[in-house]
C-alpha cells in the first residue's frame, strides 16, 4: 500500500503522526472481527403444548429390515385409524434441472445428494453440497425434526411412497407419503427453473397436528478445510434487519420464534435458507454439533489434498424451520452466496432480498461496491478474475493521482518552512513537555502553517484513503463465491493463500520500496528506519496466509506507487525537495544518514 509521508515532520506531536498511522493499521487488523460482533437474538422456548426440545436432531438413517420399515412408529396408536402407506424397499428419486441434481431417498424422504453444476470440489468433481460425514451422523438435509426425539428418528428411518420414481426435470413437483395407521407425514416439494424450491409438510398423528419442521442439519459439502468450517454461520432476518451469528453463539437445541423475513445457515460461500409463507407464525430451532474432521479435512497451501493428522473438532451448524400450526410451507433457497443470485430471491410478500446474506464486515459498503467495479470489469473489460484485481488497483491509484501531487506540494511548502519551525521549536525546548508553555508553542506553529497554506495532515491523505479500501478488500475478498477456485497464473484459488508464497515475498520487497523511495527527509531518522521495516513486516504477515488476491492487490498498488514516485521525484518540484533536504543535511554536522528518494 503506497503512501506518502509529510516531508518535513521532526520531532514533536508532527512525527508521532506515522507511528499513530502504524498503530491503526495493526489495531484495525486483530480488531476487525470485534467490530462484526452483533448480538445473541433472543432465544424462546417451544409452544407450550409441544415435548421438550432435544439438543440436537437425530442421526441419520441406518439400513432397516422391511418389517423394521413397516413398524409403527414410536408412540402411535397400536391400532391403526386409517390404512398404512409404508413403502417395501428403498428407492431414489432425482430432480434436476441447469442448477442442481437433487437425490432423494425414500427412506425419510430426506435429500442424500446435492449437486449443484456449475461448482466444482476441491478435486475438480461437481460439488455436492450434502456433507457425507456430518449427514450420517445429524441428519440429512429436508428431513424432519419434532420436539420428540423418539418421533423424530422414527421419521428419519420410515420408507415413504414417492409419487414418482427415476429422474424428474425441473419444473416438477415430488410428493412423499407415509402412514403406520396414526401417524400420517405428507412432504410435497416443488421445482422451478431457480435455486428455490417450495416444501409442504404436515405430520398428523390420530388426526391432530404434530409440530414438525423441515430441517438442514449437516452443515456443507464444500467444508473440507479449516477456513470453510470457520465461515459457518447462522444466518436471521427479522424486520428487514439481518443477523449473522459465529459457531459460538449458536446454542444447539433452542428455538428463535418469529417473525422471520428468512432464517438458515451458510458457510463461506453456500447457503441453506429458508423463507417462510407465514413469517409471522414461523420458528426456528439451532443446531450446534461437533464432527471430528481429522481423516476428510484438507490443508491448505503445499500438500493440499492430504489428510490433517491428529483429531480436529469443528462446529456443524443446522437450521430448522417449523410453523406453530403444525403444518410448515416455505421456499428453501439452497445455492451460492452470489450477489446477483441473492438479489433475486425476495422474502414472502416483501421488497426483502436475500442480499444482505453477503456480509463483508465492518467495511461492508465499501467492500460491497469494491466487489460490484470488479464484478463489472470481470463481465465487460477481462474474463479473468485475477486480471480485474490487477485493473482495478490501476484504477484506484489512478484516481487518487492528484491527491498524490497535492501531497507533495503541501510537502514541499512544509519543507521550506521548516527552519521557522525549528526555530519556534528551539525557543520552546527548554519547557517540559506538560508545561502550559508547550500550548503556545504549538499556538505558533500552526499559525505559521497557515499563513503559509500548510495543511499539516496533507501527507495523510492518501494513507487515510487507501486504508479503508484495504481492509474492505481484506473483509470482502475471501467471501465472495465468484472467486472461489478463480486462476490466475501459478495461483490456483484468488480467495486462498498463495501456495508458494510469492506473491507475499514480492509485496514485502515492494513495500520496502515504497518507503524508500518516498521522500520524508524531515522524518526522524530512526522513526523513518522502523517504518521501512515494520510496514512491509506487517503488511507479509497480513497476507502470508491469507486470500491471494488481496495481496495481488497490494503488491501492484506497491508497484504502481514506484513508478509514480520515481517519476514524481525527477520533476522540478522533487528536486526542490530534494535539494532543501540536502542543504538541511549539510547544515546538520554529524546528522544520521537517513533513507531518502532516489536521486
Amino acid at each position: 500500500m503506497a503512501e506518502f509521508k509529510n516531508p518535513n515532520q521532526q520531532g514533536g506531536g508532527d512525527n508521532k503522526s506515522l507511528l499513530v498511522m502504524m498503530l491503526v493499521l495493526v489495531t484495525v487488523f486483530f480488531g476487525l472481527q470485534y467490530f462484526r460482533s452483533k448480538n445473541n437474538p433472543q432465544t424462546a422456548s417451544p409452544n407450550a403444548s409441544q415435548s421438550a426440545p432435544a439438543s440436537t436432531p437425530q442421526a441419520a438413517p441406518q439400513a432397516m429390515t422391511p418389517a423394521a420399515a413397516n413398524s409403527t412408529l414410536p408412540g402411535s396408536a397400536t391400532t391403526p385409524s386409517v390404512p398404512a402407506v409404508q413403502a417395501q424397499a428403498e428407492a431414489t428419486t432425482t430432480v434436476e434441472n441447469e442448477l442442481y441434481r437433487i437425490t432423494f431417498s425414500n427412506r425419510g424422504a430426506q435429500v442424500s445428494s446435492w449437486i449443484l453444476k456449475k461448482y466444482k470440489d476441491s478435486d475438480g468433481k461437481p460439488l455436492n453440497l450434502v456433507h457425507t460425514q456430518a449427514a450420517q451422523q445429524f441428519g440429512y438435509p429436508l428431513s424432519l425434526y419434532t420436539y420428540d426425539a423418539a418421533l423424530t428418528a422414527g421419521l428419519s428411518k420410515a420408507l415413504y411412497v414417492p409419487s414418482a420414481s427415476g429422474t424428474l426435470a425441473a419444473p416438477a413437483s415430488l410428493t412423499f407419503n407415509y402412514s403406520d395407521g396414526s401417524t400420517t407425514v405428507r412432504k410435497t416439494f416443488s421445482f422451478d427453473e431457480t435455486y428455490v424450491l417450495h416444501a409442504d409438510v404436515e405430520v398428523t398423528r390420530n388426526g391432530a397436528p404434530v409440530r414438525t419442521l423441515i430441517n438442514w442439519p449437516g452443515g456443507f459439502g464444500d467444508q473440507d478445510n479449516a477456513s470453510a468450517y470457520a465461515g459457518a454461520q447462522l444466518d436471521v432476518a427479522r424486520h428487514a434487519k439481518e443477523e449473522h451469528l459465529a459457531a459460538k453463539k449458536v446454542s444447539g437445541g433452542e428455538t428463535l420464534n418469529g417473525p422471520f423475513d428468512w432464517a438458515g445457515t451458510s458457510d463461506t460461500y453456500f447457503a441453506a435458507i429458508f423463507l417462510p409463507d407465514s413469517p409471522d407464525t414461523s420458528s426456528l430451532v439451532m443446531s450446534h454439533n461437533q464432527l471430528d474432521v481429522a481423516k476428510t479435512i484438507r490443508r491448505t497451501g503445499l500438500g493440499s489434498g492430504a489428510p490433517a493428522k491428529g483429531a480436529i473438532e469443528v462446529p456443524i451448524l443446522g437450521a430448522a424451520l417449523g410453523d406453530t400450526s403444525g403444518r410448515t410451507q416455505t421456499r428453501v433457497y439452497v445455492g451460492p452466496k452470489a450477489v446477483n443470485v441473492l438479489r433475486g430471491i425476495h422474502a414472502t410478500g416483501d421488497t426483502i432480498t436475500l442480499e444482505p446474506l453477503l456480509d463483508f464486515g465492518f467495511f461492508g459498503p465499501i467492500g460491497k461496491y469494491l466487489f460490484l467495479s470488479l464484478q463489472f470489469i470481470h463481465a465487460h473489460i477481462t474474463s479473468n478474475w485475477g486480471w480485474s484485481i490487477v485493473l482495478l488497483t490501476v484504477l484506484i491509484n489512478l484516481l487518487i493521482l492528484p491527491l498524490r501531487v497535492k501531497t507533495m506540494q503541501s510537502g514541499l511548502k512544509m519543507q521550506r518552512i521548516q527552519p521557522q519551525m525549528d526555530a519556534i521549536k528551539e525557543r520552546y525546548k527548554k519547557y517540559k513537555a506538560t508545561d502550559p508553555k508547550r500550548n503556545e508553542m504549538n499556538v505558533e506553529i500552526m499559525k505559521l502553517q497557515k499563513d503559509n497554506g500548510v495543511n499539516m495532515f496533507g501527507g495523510c491523505i492518501p494513507t487515510l484513503i487507501q486504508m479503508p479500501l484495504l481492509f474492505a478488500f481484506f473483509s470482502m475478498l475471501p467471501k465472495v463465491v465468484e472467486l472461489r477456485q478463480a486462476h490466475w497464473f501459478w495461483l490456483p484459488d484468488l480467495s486462498s493463500a498463495d501456495p508458494y508464497h510469492i506473491l507475499p515475498i514480492v509485496m514485502i520487497v515492494s513495500q520496502f520500496l515504497v518507503q524508500f523511495y518516498t521522500p520524508s527527509p524531515g522524518v526522524d531518522p530512526q522513526q523513518q528506519k522502523m517504518m521501512a521495516f515494520m510496514m512491509p513486516a506487517v503488511s507479509g504477515y497480513m497476507t502470508w496466509n491469507y486470500a491471494s488476491g488481496l495481496a495481488l492487490y497490494w503488491t501492484i498498488g506497491n508497484l504502481i506507487s514506484i513508478v509514480q514516485q520515481s517519476v514524481m521525484n525527477r520533476t522540478s518540484l522533487g528536486r526542490e525537495m530534494r535539494e532543501i533536504a540536502a542543504k538541511r543535511a549539510r547544515r546538520k554536522a554529524g546528522a544520521p544518514t537517513t533513507i531518502s528518494g532516489k536521486r
